[in-house]
């Protein structure tokens, strides 16, 4: 299942122009909302609630984990709470906790970010998964609640950035089924060295058949009983992906 641009209509001047959109309506803005799913719970980032947890969690990382974002690692618990209640109180990126459901406790952070209502597009970004939450069935239903809640909205183009050196964000990226777009290249200078960067979406199109897809890999029945999957989430995706020739 490969979804493809539609054909392009005709103007009055025998010009290509793209598709219809005469009801279209700026959408709304995500809010502090708290998404529940089987695994974890995404909720609104808080120092308070969530900073001596995430630090205790993020420590064990080698510091590998900060490569590609433009902060971090950090040097104490003082440090870090002080960036989490900053970047806490801001609307876009709006930053969220990714809480284990077993242990509630916070793994993860994740944003939606470069959210733009008029055009109905918006990204995930900022996304900071702890050695507990990588790989694991809360470090991908973090993703789907995110996602789910950004199409509920009525967003119609959600997009994942990276530096085109970082193979696991691409990799996850095209696991998740964004496809892939291009590369900017010299796009941004962080941490004293250039970024090239790597585009991925999702559009609106596509989000039935993703959801389908999610829905099947992220079920209890998905998992033996050692908690090892039985299908493969980028073997359901690989097919709605719209960069599969």
């Amino acid at each position: 299942m490969i979804f493809r641009t539609s054909p392009h209509r005709l103007n009055e001047y025998g010009q290509p122009i793209g598709s219809a959109l005469p009801d279209w309506a700026a959408r709304p803005r995500p809010t502090r909302v708290t998404l529940k799913g089987r695994y974890c719970t995404v909720e609104p980032l808080d120092a308070t609630r969530h900073a001596a947890a995430l630090f205790a969690a993020n420590n064990a990382d080698s510091g590998s984990m900060w490569t590609y974002l433009s902060y971090g690692p950090f040097v104490d618990l003082a440090s870090y709470t002080a960036w989490v209640a900053r970047v806490s109180q801001g609307d876009d990126p709006l930053f969220f906790a990714i809480v284990d459901a077993p242990s509630q406790t916070a793994l993860g952070v994740a944003s939606l970010m470069r959210i733009d209502p008029a055009n109905g597009a918006i990204e995930v970004g900022h996304l900071a998964y702890s050695p507990r939450l990588q790989r694991t069935p809360a470090a991908t239903e973090a993703m789907f609640l995110l996602m789910q809640y950004a199409f509920e909205l009525g967003y119609r183009r959600y997009e994942w950035k990276c530096d085109t050196l970082n193979a696991p964000s691409r990799a996850a990226a095209q696991r998740l089924g964004f496809s892939f777009e291009g590369v900017f290249r010299q796009a941004v200078i962080y941490k004293e060295r250039s970024r090239d960067t790597a585009w991925h979406s999702i559009i609106d199109a596509e989000w039935p058949a993703l959801r389908a897809a999610f829905t099947q890999w992220l079920a209890p029945s998905n998992f033996d009983a050692a908690g090892r999957q039985l299908t493969r989430l980028s073997d359901l995706t690989a097919q709605i992906r719209s960069d599969r020739a």
